[in-house]
C-alpha cells in the first residue's frame, strides 16, 4: 500500500509531471532540467528525488553531475507513466521544451561548458 501511495504522490505535482514529460525525450543532466524549468537546482533535485524514490526515474552519475532517465524496468510503473505521458500535451510544456532546446544548443556550440545562474559550470553533456 505504501508503495502505491508513494507513486501516486509523486505524480500529484505539476513540476514532477513536467520533468517526466521532458525525460520522455531521453536522458537529461540535472543542469538541463534546471535550465528547462528555470528553477533552482535544489528545488529540481528535491522533485527528482521524489520521482526516483517512487521508482519512476533512475540516475547515472558522471563526475559531479547526475543524469536522469525514465525507469521502465517495472511493468506497472511503466504503464502508469505511459498513461500519464499521453495525457500531457506537448503544448503544456512548450516553454520548458524551448528553454531546454536553447540550452542544449548553447551547450554544444560553446565547447560543452555552460555557465549556470549560480556561476557554476554545466556538465557539458
Amino acid at each position: 500500500m505504501q508503495d502505491l501511495l508513494s507513486m501516486l504522490k509523486a505524480l500529484s505535482e505539476e513540476i514532477r509531471l513536467r520533468i517526466i514529460k521532458l525525460l520522455e525525450g531521453g536522458e537529461l543532466c540535472v543542469c538541463d532540467i534546471v535550465s528547462a524549468l528555470d528553477m533552482s537546482q535544489p528545488k529540481i533535485s528535491f522533485h527528482l528525488n521524489t520521482l526516483k524514490e517512487a521508482g519512476f526515474i533512475k540516475d547515472r552519475k558522471q563526475g559531479r553531475w547526475t543524469h536522469y532517465s525514465l525507469d521502465e524496468s517495472d511493468f506497472f510503473r511503466r504503464f502508469l507513466l505511459l498513461s500519464v505521458l499521453e495525457r500531457i500535451s506537448p503544448d503544456m510544456i512548450a516553454d520548458d521544451r524551448k528553454r531546454l532546446d536553447n540550452f542544449l544548443q548553447c551547450k554544444t556550440s560553446k565547447g560543452n561548458v555552460v555557465p549556470l545562474k549560480d556561476n557554476k559550470r554545466c556538465c557539458g553533456g
